[in-house]
C-alpha cells in the first residue's frame, strides 16, 4: 500500500504537469486552416493515392478528389499496389489515372514504395508540381480541403501541412479505442509543438499530407524513409530535422471511410507498428509499459483501493489523477460525438493499447512485426 500511495502521488503530479505544460495536447477543437481569397491562383499540386485492396471504398475517394474546389491545377494518380481485389480497375472506372505498381523493392515498405513509384512516374512525364499531396485511399476529403492546405502552406511558409482526419467511430470497439488513439497521439506529439520551430517535436498524419516539392528534394526524396512503417512521422521528422516547418491539425472536413468493426481489427492495426515507434528497443518498451501503468492504471486502482481500505492518503491522489485524465480526455470524446461516460474508462483503453504494444514487440521478435494486408515487412532493429 505504501508503494501504491507513492505511485498515486507521482501519477497525480505527472498528470498536473501534462495538463498544464504539455502544449495543450488535450485541446481537441482543431485549428483553422487558411482559405484562399476569391480570385487567387494557387500553384500546381499532384495527388498520389497509394492503394492496396481498396476496391470497396476508392470510388468515394476519387469522387471527393475530383470534386476539389481548387483554384489551380490538380492532377491525381492512384498507385495500385498489386491489389488482389481489382482496385486499379475500379479506380480507373471512377475516372482516376492509375499506375500499376511493380513488386516491392528490397528494403522498402509497401506504402512508401507505392509513393516512390508515383513520384517517379510523375517526374518521368516531365511534370513539376509545387506540392505533393499524399492521401490515403480510404479518406474522403471535403471540397475545400486542398485549397486550405495549400493556402496555409503558402501564407505561413510551411513545408508540410497535414490533417488528422476524422476517423470512423461508430462501432463499440471504435467508440472505446479510436478517440483514445487520437488522444494518445496528441499527447505524444502536441500539435502546438509540431508547429514550433524551436522544438524538435515532429509529426504528420499520413491520411492527408501536403508536402512542398522542394522539401521532398531537400530530404533526399521518398527514399529517405524507404523502410519506415510509420511513414507520416518519418516524413515530418526528416523535414523538420533539415530545417523545414510543419503544421498538423485536426479536421472535420476529411474523414476515414474505412470502419474497424471489431477489437481484433484495431488490435492488428496498432500491433503492426507500435514497436516501431519504440525503435525496437526493449528498454523503451519496458519504460512505456511502466509509464502507461503509472499514468492510467494506478489512478483508478489507488482510488478504489484507498476507499476500500479507508486510506485517504492513497485514495485522494488517485482520485485527483483519475479526475484530471478524465477531464483531459472529455474534449476528444465530444469531438467524436461519443458519450462522456466513456471518459473515466480511458484507463481501460490504455490497458488495451499497452497490450497491443507488447504484442507488437512479440510479433517483431517472431518476424511478423510489419504484417498488413497480407504482407510482412520487419526491418532490422536500429
Amino acid at each position: 500500500m505504501l508503494m501504491l500511495r507513492g505511485a498515486a502521488w507521482l501519477g497525480a503530479a505527472t498528470w498536473f504537469g501534462l495538463v498544464v505544460a504539455r502544449g495543450t495536447f488535450w485541446d481537441a477543437r482543431g485549428g483553422s486552416l487558411r482559405a484562399p481569397q476569391p480570385g487567387r491562383e494557387l500553384p500546381d499540386v499532384y495527388a498520389i493515392v497509394p492503394a492496396r485492396n481498396e476496391a470497396d471504398v476508392i470510388p468515394r475517394t476519387i469522387r471527393a478528389l475530383r470534386a476539389q474546389r481548387y483554384p489551380g491545377r490538380l492532377s491525381i494518380l492512384v498507385v495500385d499496389d498489386r491489389s488482389e481485389d481489382g482496385t486499379g480497375v475500379v479506380a480507373a472506372a471512377s475516372g482516376a489515372d492509375v499506375l500499376t505498381g511493380a513488386p516491392r523493392a528490397d528494403g522498402w515498405t509497401g506504402k512508401v514504395w507505392a509513393l516512390e513509384q508515383g513520384v517517379r512516374a510523375i517526374r518521368a512525364r516531365g511534370a513539376t508540381p509545387i506540392y505533393w499531396w499524399f492521401t490515403d485511399a480510404d479518406v474522403q476529403h471535403g471540397p475545400g480541403v486542398l485549397a486550405e492546405l495549400v493556402t496555409t502552406a503558402e501564407d505561413e511558409d510551411r513545408d508540410v501541412v497535414s490533417l488528422m482526419v476524422q476517423l470512423h467511430c461508430e462501432t463499440p470497439a471504435e467508440r472505446l479505442l479510436i478517440p483514445a488513439f487520437v488522444f494518445f497521439f496528441m499527447k505524444l506529439y502536441p500539435f502546438r509543438w509540431v508547429a514550433d520551430q524551436r522544438r524538435r517535436t515532429a509529426a504528420a498524419a499520413g491520411g492527408c499530407l501536403l508536402m512542398r516539392s522542394e522539401a521532398l528534394e531537400r530530404i533526399g526524396g521518398v527514399a529517405r524513409i524507404k523502410d519506415a512503417l510509420i511513414d507520416d512521422v518519418a516524413f515530418a521528422s526528416a523535414v523538420k530535422s533539415d530545417g523545414g516547418s510543419l503544421r498538423l491539425e485536426l479536421t472535420d472536413d476529411s474523414e476515414s471511410i474505412r470502419p474497424y468493426e471489431t477489437f481484433g481489427e484495431i488490435w492488428s492495426m496498432v500491433a503492426r507498428s507500435a514497436y516501431t515507434q519504440l525503435k525496437y528497443s526493449p528498454a523503451l518498451l519496458a519504460g512505456t509499459v511502466l509509464g502507461m501503468t503509472m499514468l492510467y492504471l494506478v489512478p483508478p486502482v489507488a482510488t478504489i483501493a484507498g476507499i476500500a481500505t479507508r486510506r485517504p492518503s492513497v485514495a485522494a491522489p488517485g482520485a485527483f489523477a483519475w479526475t484530471l485524465l478524465t477531464c483531459a480526455y472529455a474534449p476528444m470524446l465530444r469531438r467524436y460525438r461519443t458519450s462522456l461516460w466513456l471518459a473515466p474508462l480511458l484507463p481501460l483503453a490504455a490497458l488495451l493499447y499497452t497490450g497491443m504494444t507488447v504484442d507488437s514487440a512479440r510479433r517483431h521478435v517472431g518476424g511478423k512485426g510489419g504484417t498488413w494486408k497480407g504482407r510482412t515487412f520487419t526491418p532490422a532493429a536500429k
